[in-house]
């Protein structure tokens, strides 16, 4: 089991737009896709995306099939990994929902997205991968797919009057899982 390190906001190799995965199935790609899992996992996250560790692939892990102790409302997600992706709204329907990310520990936002979207891409072995989904997978894809091109998701707010620490925002949400 490797854990890696979460780069932080303010380190500014979460502000580079990631490389395009160009070989599938290798060995690295499959020990990349354990180090983001098993970090993942640890530190209770909805996704994980390669750059958040220093790895400057597009490469996102997401969702466990199981609803997240840092999302106790929201439903859960199927385990997803996704290389490649490429994101479509469908509608022009939003929907503001508060989110926090692993990269800016402790803190969530009300943010933008939306709410039905199409994506596409990859699997690890290089299959490809088509969904059309809504409400939080379509958030999760989102927010995940942002750290592929450098966004993080204050970025994307438009009210920083909606912004603040976890344990004051949602007193239910232990500290220890929103790190």
């Amino acid at each position: 089991m490797t854990i890696r390190t979460i780069l932080k906001m303010g380190d500014p190799r979460l502000l580079r737009t990631a490389k395009p995965v160009t070989e599938f199935d290798t060995d690295a790609l499959h020990l990349l896709l354990k180090d983001l899992l098993d970090t993942m996992h640890a530190a209770n996250g909805a996704g994980l995306a390669a750059p958040q560790i220093g790895e400057d692939l597009q490469m996102v892990v997401f969702g466990s099939g199981q609803v997240n102790p840092r999302y106790p409302d929201a439903p859960a997600v199927p385990r997803t990994v996704l290389i490649n992706p490429v994101i479509a709204p469908i509608g022009d329907e939003e929907q503001l929902d508060w989110e926090g990310c692993l990269s800016v520990p402790g803190m969530r936002g009300m943010v933008p997205r939306w709410n039905k979207v199409r994506y596409t891409g990859f699997d690890i072995y290089g299959d490809a991968i088509d969904r059309t989904v809504e409400g939080f997978h379509a958030r999760v894809v989102q927010h995940e797919c942002d750290h592929l091109w450098g966004k993080l998701y204050p970025m994307r707010m438009r009210d920083f009057a909606q912004f603040g620490f976890t344990d004051v925002l949602f007193p239910g949400i232990a500290a220890s899982e929103d790190d």
